[in-house]
């Protein structure tokens, strides 16, 4: 990847600027009543194509392109929605609008994808790679924890279930190449260049 376009945050000179969102536990979802939380989904029209927004009464639980891997099954999305039939929804298409428009740079709605304690590790590090910035699988490996093996992270961050508010576009190989994006590596350098015009006004690249 050129350096024109992100900067690493590898490098220790280079400020980690932490998301406000917070990946929530991989345990099924209840309600004030202690039954599991049924989860909608609706259609969001994105530059790159339909994305699968599925959520709960409380949180955002799924991000997928339509076609992409690890496409999920009817059952994980529930029942077809109006996405102003959910708040968080409707939250969710506001601020990729906002995004893919420019206007922001982190979102601020919930998130609880379900998964295994390895793979909310690996995604809540995900979410700490700010705007503009990339790393790689073996950078992650070492924060998850010791001895994680970097295709283990790999595979994780493969099967990311909320794509764009989990940025595992953000992750490349290590010799920078865009590898291993279940959306497609067109889309990976769309969301990639999308982010290059910030991190150049704010002085982040090297």
């Amino acid at each position: 990847m050129d350096a024109q376009h992100t900067a690493d945050m590898t490098d220790s000179s280079q400020p980690l600027e932490s998301n406000d969102t917070t990946v929530a536990s991989g345990a099924p979802q209840t309600d004030a009543e202690g039954t599991e939380a049924t989860t909608v989904h609706a259609l969001y029209e994105s530059p790159l194509g339909t994305l699968y927004l599925a959520a709960t009464g409380t949180a955002l639980v799924g991000s997928w392109f339509q076609g992409q891997a690890h496409f999920p099954t009817p059952h994980v999305l529930g029942d077809r929605v109006q996405l102003n039939d959910s708040p968080i929804l409707q939250q969710a298409a506001e601020e990729l609008s906002e995004y893919f428009e420019g206007k922001r740079t982190s979102f601020d709605l919930p998130l609880a994808p379900d998964g295994t304690d390895f793979q909310l590790a690996v995604w809540e590090t995900l979410k700490d790679i700010p705007y503009g910035y990339t790393t790689t699988y073996g950078h992650i490996s070492k924060i998850v924890g010791p001895g994680a093996p970097a295709q283990a992270v790999g595979q994780a961050v493969g099967h990311n279930k909320i794509s764009i508010f989990v940025p595992c576009h953000r992750v490349l190989s290590a010799d920078g190449k865009l590898t291993g994006y279940a959306a497609g590596i067109d889309r990976k350098q769309y969301l990639l260049d999308l982010e290059a015009p910030s991190a150049e006004e704010e002085g982040r690249l090297f």
